[in-house]
């Protein structure tokens, strides 16, 4: 089993679902947590899950730089750049 911990937000990762019930009775009676059920949003990054796992992405985060930094309309542009270049 896993626990990730940033401030107020759990991710609970499991194996074996008993242990996982039991750990997360204990969690509910010492700080009252809220079961939000499958993860799919956290600290920027997406959980897509399929059936060859979970794939981990940050579009959404990406988008919204883009769109802070207004462009999120702009066309790609070529650019020449000198391959496998060493500053």
């Amino acid at each position: 089993m896993g626990v990730l911990i940033y401030v107020n937000d759990i991710v609970l990762a499991r194996n074996g679902p008993k242990a996982f019930k039991q750990f997360k009775a204990y969690l509910h009676i010492c700080f009252s947590i809220k079961d939000l059920r499958p993860l799919k949003y956290f600290l920027g990054i997406e959980v897509a899950r399929g059936p060859d796992g979970l794939f981990l992405h940050q579009k959404k985060y990406a988008l919204h730089i883009i769109d802070e930094c207004r462009l999120l309309g702009v066309k790609p542009a070529d650019f020449s750049m000198e391959e496998n270049h060493i500053a």
